[in-house]
C-alpha cells in the first residue's frame, strides 16, 4: 500500500473524531466559531514545538520557499476555517453522518478546482460522475421534517463543500511550493504557519465579534484540548498526502470516512439515517469514487 493512501486513510479517521468532539462542543455553550477555533488553539503550538524540535535535532535543514507558497497557505487556511464552522452549524441541523456526507462534496468539487487552479483535468464520464454527486446531494438536502430540497441545510452543507475544496487545493499549492522531498518537514511547517495564523485570526473575531466565547472555550479545555489532538493528526497527514498525491485522489481515498461517521452516528449519537439518506449516501460515494478513479487513468 502506497504511503500516500496510509496517510489518507489515518487523516479521514483523524478528522471523523475530530468532527464527533466538535458536534458535542457545538451542541452545549459553544459556537459554531468558538467549536472551530478550539482546533487551531491547541494544534498551533504543539506543532510549532515539533518541528523547532525536528530542525534543531535532525540533520533536516529548512526548505526553499517559492512565492506561491504565502498566497496559497492563507487561502487555504481562511477557506478551511469557513468550511469548518459551516459544518459544525451543519451538525446542529442534521444528523451526525448526513453532514459529514454533504461535507464530502469537496472530493468532486476539488477535481474542479483542481481543473481551475493547479490545471488537473476530468474527462467527460468524469464530469457525468460529478452530476451524479449533485444529484445525491439534492437527495440529501431534503430537510427530515419534509419542504424544499433548496433548505439552508443543504445550502450550508454545500458551502462547506466547496470551501474545504478550496482548502485542499491551497494546501495542495502550498506544500508543492516547498522545495524539499522531507514530506514530514514540508506537511509540518505548512501546518505550523496555517495553524498559527488560523488561531490568530479566528481568536481576533471571537474577540470581537462574539464576547465570552474564548472563555468558554478555555473552561471547556478537556474536550476542546483533544479535537487540537485529533485536528493535529489530521491535518499532518492531509498536508503530506498532499505532497505525495492529487488532493481528489487523496480525498476520494478518505471516503472510509463515511462508513465512520455513519457508524458513529449510530452507536454514540442515537440517530438512525432514514433509507433515502443512505441511497443518497451511497450514491455520493459511488460519484466520488468514480471521479478520483477516472482522474487517475
Amino acid at each position: 500500500m502506497e504511503l500516500w493512501v496510509i496517510l489518507a486513510i489515518a487523516a479521514a479517521l483523524s478528522q471523523t473524531f475530530r468532527f464527533a468532539l466538535q458536534k458535542v462542543l457545538a451542541g452545549s455553550t459553544l459556537s459554531p466559531a468558538a467549536a472551530t477555533w478550539a482546533r487551531f488553539l491547541w494544534s498551533a503550538p504543539v506543532v510549532i514545538a515539533i518541528m523547532s524540535a525536528y530542525v534543531a535535532l535532525t540533520p533536516a535543514t529548512l526548505p526553499g520557499v517559492k512565492t506561491g507558497f504565502w498566497p496559497y497557505a492563507l487561502a487555504g487556511g481562511a477557506t478551511q476555517i469557513l468550511a469548518t464552522i459551516c459544518t459544525v452549524a451543519l451538525f446542529k441541523r442534521r444528523a451526525f453522518a448526513v453532514g459529514i456526507t454533504f461535507k464530502k462534496t469537496e472530493v468532486m468539487l476539488t477535481a474542479i478546482a483542481g481543473l481551475l487552479i493547479l490545471g488537473d483535468r476530468t474527462d467527460p464520464l468524469g464530469a457525468l460522475f460529478i452530476v451524479l454527486g449533485f444529484v445525491a446531494v439534492l437527495l440529501l438536502s431534503k430537510a427530515p421534517e419534509g419542504g424544499s430540497f433548496f433548505n439552508k441545510g443543504a445550502a450550508i452543507g454545500l458551502l462547506s463543500g466547496i470551501f474545504f475544496a478550496l482548502s485542499a487545493v491551497g494546501y495542495r499549492g502550498a506544500v508543492l511550493a516547498m522545495d524539499s522531498d522531507n514530506t514530514f518537514l514540508v506537511a509540518g511547517l505548512t501546518l505550523a504557519f496555517v495553524t498559527a495564523a488560523q488561531a490568530l485570526a479566528l481568536g481576533l473575531w471571537l474577540a470581537l465579534r462574539e464576547p465570552g466565547q474564548i472563555s468558554e472555550t478555555l473552561k471547556g479545555w478537556r474536550k476542546s484540548s483533544l479535537v487540537g489532538v485529533f485536528s493535529l493528526i489530521g491535518s499532518w497527514c492531509w498536508f503530506a498526502a498532499f505532497s505525495l498525491q492529487n488532493a481528489a485522489y487523496v480525498f476520494a481515498v478518505g471516503q472510509i470516512e463515511l462508513v465512520v461517521s455513519l457508524a458513529m452516528g449510530v452507536l454514540f449519537f442515537r440517530e438512525r439515517p432514514s433509507a433515502r439518506e443512505l441511497f443518497g449516501m451511497g450514491l455520493l460515494t459511488i460519484s466520488i469514487t468514480a471521479v478520483a478513479l477516472i482522474g487517475s487513468r
